[in-house]
């Protein structure tokens, strides 16, 4: 059981997935059974949510870019059958927040993409900032009618369209986007900054993610097989990102960028919240 593991064994393990290690591959390196490191990785993984829930609160930022990434639980969804719960299996969109800023991710979730979803992001992410920020997404449609709705007129919104080169003319192959030829840039809402509607951050934060979430891996057998797992994984993941890894370019952690934390966490720390 994972509550018999000693301390420094459960944090090795917690970090290892953190850091992208696979399951089986943390299992070869620790010898804790993969069966442990499963329950291991959920409960500190819900911890996790908890935490970000509770600290992600009154919060003033800047410039918020979103986004969101695409995943599957169990199996893609041209394969889930009638017969399958298509809440628990199928493709799974996370939606995510930046402050381009200090780096933070204030909000998430997690679930399809379409209109409930995207209204359930902008109130959760308008809920958890107390200032009038600018935001940008991509040109997907159900945005703007889902800012309006969590933000209401309080948010400078914009949108960024980007176009890319012919595949004929760059055949870089499914995974590498071709050459982007032209952005436009559109104010929705408000009064942004044209220049700074922006997704380039969020896009570099989806590489990261992938990266450091190994559910999340391409062609892979890594994927989740259940929902609960998935959001665990996720809520892990983000709470080293915030807390506990020192970002490159702000040299800190987004959270103490963000006046949220006086200091860093440690994966120890983490590890003691889920006791």
């Amino acid at each position: 059981m994972a509550n018999n593991l000693p301390l420094e064994k459960q944090t090795m393990a917690i970090h290892a997935l953190a850091e992208g290690n696979s399951i089986r591959s943390i299992e070869r390196m620790t010898g804790i059974h993969r069966d442990t490191i499963m329950r291991l990785g959920v409960k500190v993984g819900q911890a996790c949510q908890n935490l970000l829930d509770e600290k992600m609160q009154n919060l003033a930022l800047g410039s918020i870019e979103v986004d969101e990434i695409w995943g599957f639980i169990g199996k893609k969804q041209k394969n889930v059958r009638r017969s399958d719960d298509r809440h628990l299996v199928g493709d799974v969109w996370t939606w995510i927040a930046l402050d381009a800023q200090t780096k933070l991710i204030p909000s998430y979730i997690i679930g399809k993409r379409d209109a409930y979803h995207a209204n359930a992001f902008m109130m959760d992410l308008a809920a958890r900032v107390n200032n009038r920020v600018q935001l940008s997404s991509d040109g997907l449609a159900i945005y703007a009618s889902a800012v309006e709705r969590g933000f209401g007129a309080d948010v400078d919104y914009g949108q960024i369209a980007k176009s890319y080169a012919s595949d004929e003319r760059y055949p870089q192959g499914k995974y590498s986007p071709p050459e982007v030829v032209a952005v436009e840039r559109t104010v929705v809402m408000g009064s942004p900054v044209q220049a700074d509607i922006c997704t380039s951050h969020v896009e570099k934060q989806n590489h990261t993610l992938r990266m450091h979430c190994r559910r999340l891996t391409r062609l892979t057998n890594a994927f989740s097989k259940k929902l609960t797992n998935f959001k665990a994984a996720i809520g892990l993941n983000f709470a080293y990102y915030n807390f506990v890894k020192t970002h490159g370019t702000i040299r800190c952690t987004p959270a103490m960028a963000a006046g949220v934390m006086p200091s860093a966490l440690t994966v120890r720390d983490l590890v003691e919240m889920a006791q």
